[in-house]
């Protein structure tokens, strides 16, 4: 595939990027290479690669789920400006 000016100002537009023409005659070559590149890729067998989403094998540490209410009320509620009951207290609004 070939990457001509009218591609690469197309391009340009959809990104809302304004380059000039000398910026489009250096431009295109460069996605030209870029094209080659994807396509060797293309070309490489991965038929016996197994899918993997790093190279290095990952195991999350894992912990118990265990729900609890925080046990940090009182520490929270000391950075308040205003509490109540137990709460945040925030003026009341109404229009």
């Amino acid at each position: 595939m070939s990457v001509d000016a009218a591609t690469v100002k197309k391009i340009a537009s959809l990104a809302r990027i304004a380059i000039t023409d000398e910026e489009v005659a250096k431009i295109a070559p460069e996605l030209d290479n870029i094209l080659g590149w994807i396509e060797q890729l293309g070309e490489v067998d991965t038929s016996s690669v197994e899918p993997m989403t790093a190279v290095i094998a990952n195991t999350l540490r894992l912990r118990d789920d265990v729900v609890t209410d925080g046990g940090k009320r009182d520490a929270v509620l000391a950075n308040a400006p205003q509490a109540e009951h137990g709460f945040f207290t925030v003026p009341k609004v109404i229009e």
